[in-house]
């Protein structure tokens, strides 16, 4: 059996030169930025350009994940990383599959890498208004792509919570991963690889949750985007985020910066889906 490749750490020298070849670029290596599971790096290219390289095992599917940056192009009217070409070979030798994207090379920092919660606290108010003009432009557009599907929603709800009806009412397209690592300090969203249908307020909670250890800036979201938080599903997506942030300290067995403040926002929650 093949051990498990790792993008961090094990050698793929050929890979980005065949992705200089592919591509007509040449990566910086020297400006790689790894993501968290080691399947993902990035680059600055000669051109000014980002370039992601990503790996998966050649006898798994490829998800929607695979293709988010480039089905996401076709979105209007939302601030992203322009995307420009993409490659993808069968690596046999790994056992792999590769792909690498050509996008748009953002130089505005995310708000978690300009400081985080503090630097969020502080974002003016113009920025909250093109965030909210941009997730309801995203809301309308039409697509198949799944980014919370209800199965899922109502799996994680009633692992924590009993006898709620988890139905949801509305549904909107959405970022699927928006949190404070995912949004620059001059609005653009970041990462579309999970983006699809979810829950109406499904992104407004998934920025709330990651905003639970700082009480204002929390409320902040909350005034923000009061319409689609309040509604049924939106308050089913923040109940989600709740029971994922309890889930998960209870499989660690530790408490997280997310527990207590999700826990005392239940209550309200139940309240308001059982009336």
């Amino acid at each position: 059996m093949v051990s498990p490749f790792d993008i961090r750490q094990d050698q793929h020298d050929d890979v980005l030169e065949r992705v200089e070849v592919a591509l007509g670029v040449r990566l910086d290596r020297g400006s790689v930025v790894y993501g968290i599971y080691g399947v993902t790096e990035g680059f600055r290219s000669d051109r000014e350009t980002w370039v992601r390289v990503e790996c998966r095992s050649r006898w798994r599917g490829p998800g929607a994940a695979w293709i988010g940056l480039e089905a996401a192009s076709a979105i209007p009217g939302v601030p992203k990383p322009d995307w420009y070409q993409s490659t993808t070979w069968v690596d046999p030798g790994r056992e792999l599959v590769w792909r690498a994207d050509e996008v748009e090379l953002i130089t505005s920092p995310s708000v978690s890498a300009a400081g985080g919660l503090a630097v969020a606290a502080g974002l003016p108010d113009f920025w909250w208004q093109q965030m909210r003009d941009s997730l309801a432009e995203l809301g309308a557009y039409e697509t198949k792509r799944v980014g919370m599907a209800q199965a899922h929603l109502s799996k994680r709800i009633n692992q924590v919570f009993d006898g709620l009806d988890t139905t949801v009412e509305e549904w909107a397209t959405a970022h699927a991963d928006l949190h404070w690592s995912n949004v620059t300090t001059d609005g653009r969203l970041l990462d579309w690889g999970d983006w699809g249908a979810a829950p109406r307020g499904y992104d407004a909670a998934t920025l709330w949750q990651a905003s639970l250890p700082n009480p204002a800036l929390a409320e902040r979201v909350q005034r923000e985007f009061a319409a689609d938080l309040g509604s049924r599903s939106g308050l089913l997506s923040q109940l989600l985020k709740c029971a994922n942030a309890i889930r998960i300290a209870r499989n660690r067995g530790t408490a997280t910066p997310l527990l207590e403040p999700a826990k005392a926002a239940v209550p309200a929650l139940l309240e308001a889906l059982r009336t």
